[in-house]
């Protein structure tokens, strides 16, 4: 079921031209909201909120990072969390340093 949510989501996504890198940043302001600031995603990334335990930290991340195993991972994570009720930014149920871990390791 996720592999399939994926797939559609890399088709409608592929449009933009993917980036190299993941940019990741903490907003204390506007961290606990899920739709604003979108303006501050460009063609071939998306927002990320990761969210565990009190902490949260958002993240832009590149497209390619939805071939990445550990990150689809995530979404399977967030999907038996969450299912598919979320809206505006994507929330991951992990510490925001697990998600750093393992974007800093899809760098080459």
């Amino acid at each position: 079921m996720l592999s399939c949510f994926i797939g559609k989501l890399q088709k409608s996504l592929s449009m933009f031209v993917p980036r190299k890198h993941a940019l990741s940043y903490w907003d204390e302001d506007h961290a606990s909201s899920t739709s604003d600031l979108a303006d501050d995603v460009t063609k071939g990334y998306f927002a990320v909120l990761a969210r565990k335990g009190g902490e949260t930290r958002r993240f832009i991340v590149g497209l390619e990072y939805l071939n990445d195993p550990a990150f689809v991972g995530l979404l399977d994570d967030a999907w038996e969390e969450y299912g598919f009720r979320q809206k505006g930014t994507l929330v991951v149920p992990c510490r925001p340093m697990e998600l750093q871990n393992i974007l800093d390791g899809h760098k080459t």
